[in-house]
């Protein structure tokens, strides 16, 4: 279906547009399948590069020679990295870091270039992996060892053409690619959807875009590139929502007019963020996904809207069973390394995603929390932290929250607040998010500590702060705020 769509474009249509160079029909489908053929013998190709047309040519060469894909996200630590690469058996890498490729001895070594990116190759065993695995995504998880997410083709072009079909009547002709590529929401929703209907995908390099690594994101870059590239839709996480919201707003701006559609996922945002934004010209909608279903199960959109995760797309079954949500789509075909994925075969299971949730009379999704992270305090009321971090991120004053008190009698938080925000404002911030919530689900005292990221360990690749590691980090902070009540809030 993807080929057959880039296919039917004009030869001289632009497709992918790079910094510098415009890639059109006919020479992109000719590179595809130049790419294709030189690869020949290769079973698993890792990309480790930066966003740009030639990491989606190399994901696109590989879909069409039946190689499987590893993408690798660029904050991924040497051990992660070496992780995927042993745990899956690749054989070859493009990248524009072979350096670090390398550096971690694994036994690669150089063998060519194409498009600016190092081809690197080295001679292992294969791996036994699922049927029809196409692509194999690594999750942040819980902890240092990320977990091979492994996906087939055909349930991958699912979602993109589940995405295209649900927006179809939206007057999107041109994507902006903000999220790293190596995110499967990017990869899926940003590329394959709007190929599948015909738009042209802007592919920037993310240092361009704001991306700056440990020193957090630049909003003012997204919004000159934005302005520049003038796009009717990109994809965005709630952080970066957030950063781009409170840019605009202080420095009173708005979002260029052209832009028809921004889809927010990767955690749970808030309402009053929403209407921030889109009082600022932003048409930010909520979704939502997981790796396991191949990204993006339901959506919201402008007429079908709500204080939501909006309607499940056409290629997902969702149901609620025990109050959980349990999800059956094609993609999901097991995890590297687990001997019982053999048996799921051309029937794939339905996955119970551990999130909350109930659907409305409207068809709409509502999620309430995570099972494995609700807390009940010591006076019994069960609380979804996800709720209360949701209020007081709405606030411009916090940049990030993670809320705890399990077994207790009120509730604390770990807090990063952007810089130049002092604890005068953050103290206003909690009392304003505190007067929304119901006096059990308020926050009573705080740290403030140094920013989840990808990079530290301390949040996935698309911002969801990671709750195990950030409670073991800050286990002694965490616990004196509790153990004395009148001791002031400190600053970690």
């Amino acid at each position: 279906m993807l080929f057959a769509a880039l296919a039917r474009r004009a030869p001289g249509d632009v497709i992918l547009q790079g910094e510098g160079r415009a890639w059109r029909a006919a020479e992109l489908c000719a590179a595809v399948d130049g790419l294709a053929s030189a690869l020949c013998g290769t079973r698993v190709l890792a990309v480790l590069a930066d966003n740009g047309p030639a990491w989606v040519i190399a994901e696109l060469a590989a879909l069409r020679s039946g190689i499987v894909h590893l993408p690798l996200p660029g904050f991924f630590s040497p051990a992660q990295l070496a992780h995927a690469l042993e745990r899956t058996g690749t054989d070859a890498v493009l990248t524009d870091q072979p350096a670090r490729v390398a550096e971690l001895g694994a036994g690669f070594v150089r063998t060519g270039a194409w498009q600016g990116l190092t081809r690197m190759e080295r001679s292992v065993p294969p791996v036994e992996l699922p049927i029809a695995t196409a692509r194999i995504s690594f999750t942040s998880g819980s902890t240092g060892a990320p977990k091979g997410v492994c996906l087939g083709a055909a349930g991958l072009i699912d979602t993109a053409a589940a995405v295209a079909d649900r927006l179809r009547d939206l007057p999107i002709e041109r994507h902006l690619s903000v999220l790293p590529l190596a995110l499967l929401l990017e990869n899926v929703a940003g590329v394959h959807a709007p190929l599948l209907r015909g738009a042209r995908v802007d592919l920037p390099g993310l240092q361009t875009l704001g991306w700056r690594g440990m020193a957090g994101f630049d909003a003012a870059a997204l919004q000159r590139q934005v302005v520049a590239a003038q796009p009717d839709s990109l994809i965005l996480v709630p952080e970066l929502l957030k950063a781009w919201t409170t840019h605009l707003a202080a420095s009173r701006q708005c979002a260029p007019t052209g832009l028809d559609y921004v889809a927010v996922g990767g955690a749970r945002v808030a309402p009053d963020l929403l209407a921030r934004a889109r009082a600022l010209r932003l048409p930010a909608y909520q979704g939502y996904g997981l790796t396991e279903c191949g990204s993006v199960v339901s959506l919201n959109r402008p007429g079908d809207d709500g204080d939501d995760v909006g309607r499940p797309l056409g290629h997902a079954a969702v149901r609620i069973e025990d109050g959980e949500v349990r999800i059956r789509t094609r993609a999901f075909l097991g995890y590297v390394g687990d001997p019982s994925a053999a048996s799921i075969g051309t029937a794939p299971p339905e996955f119970a995603t551990g999130d909350l949730g109930r659907i409305d009379p409207a068809g709409h999704l509502h999620l309430s929390g995570r099972r494995n992270s609700v807390l009940i305090s010591s006076y019994g009321r069960n609380i979804a932290p996800e709720w209360v971090e949701s209020v007081l991120l709405a606030q411009p004053e916090i940049a990030q929250a993670v809320v705890f008190g399990d077994g207790q009698p009120w509730l604390g938080a770990a807090l990063v607040a952007p810089g130049g925000v002092d604890g005068g404002r953050l103290a206003l911030a909690v009392q304003r998010a505190n007067a929304a919530l119901p006096d059990y689900a308020r926050v009573r005292r705080w740290l403030v500590v140094p920013p989840f990221s990808a990079q530290n360990g301390l949040a996935t690749g698309n911002g969801r702060p990671i709750r195990s590691a950030i409670f073991s980090q800050h286990a002694a902070a965490l616990a004196t705020l509790h153990s004395d009540e009148k001791a002031s809030n400190d600053v970690f």
